[in-house]
């Protein structure tokens, strides 16, 4: 279990997401309180939230019933949960693809590094970037064709950024085409899309306050 100090400055963090209506965290509070289960994310959003509220999903997210509850077991360095819930470590999407070579080609031009590959000839890889994995699984036929994808707008996997504007300038100055150019959402958080060279969606995301002066905002894909 993180450190006291650590747990406090995760439910800070999750307050200023709040505040900043950065909307992934929607999720989590609905996620974790029970006020919040049957709620829209516009409305989470809206709601008011306190650090007390926020510091019970910490404890929660930690797998204690509550922040008392999770203080003591610091306290006495039991870091034994009180409930039986269970907390995730990560998640690593699974995308397929035709090329493993060309995936990887594409995915390098955002950054990432090949983790493994598997198979002679590789069928199966990772690549990660920031703490990140991406799983790649050749298939000798995609599940949905590129044209269905993009009609459809069938997201792959979403990756959460701080910063959205300035990765959106790291990926143009690579030469990254967008299926989506960056733009602020209803919510408030900015969000621009890349095709993959097999016709996957990744959508990045991030709050919509940084530091990186406005671009123009795309009212539609291109």
């Amino acid at each position: 279990m993180s450190s006291l100090e650590n747990l406090r400055k995760q439910a800070k963090q999750i307050v200023r997401w709040h505040r900043q209506k950065h909307y992934p965290v929607a999720a989590i509070l609905r996620t974790y309180l029970s006020c919040f289960e049957s709620s829209a994310d516009s409305e989470i959003l809206e709601s008011s939230f306190t650090l007390t509220e926020a510091q019970e999903v910490v404890a929660r997210r930690e797998g204690f019933e509550n922040w008392k509850s999770m203080l003591e077991g610091v306290q006495t360095g039991d870091s034994s949960p009180s409930s039986s819930l269970v907390g995730f470590t990560g998640v690593e999407p699974q995308l397929f693809v035709t090329d493993m070579e060309a995936s990887l080609a594409f995915y390098r031009r955002l950054g990432f590094q090949v983790a493994f590959q598997y198979g002679e000839p590789p069928f199966y890889g990772q690549v990660q970037r920031d703490g990140v994995s991406l799983n790649l699984r050749v298939v000798s036929q995609l599940p949905f064709s590129p044209k269905v994808m993009k009609a459809d707008s069938l997201l792959a996997a979403t990756l959460l950024t701080p910063d959205a504007k300035r990765l959106y300038l790291e990926f143009t100055d690579s030469g990254v085409e967008f299926f989506q150019k960056l733009r602020r959402e209803p919510w408030g958080a900015r969000t621009f899309i890349v095709e993959d060279s097999d016709g996957n969606l990744l959508l990045f995301a991030g709050p919509g306050q940084n530091a990186v002066p406005d671009l123009p905002v795309e009212a539609q894909t291109g």
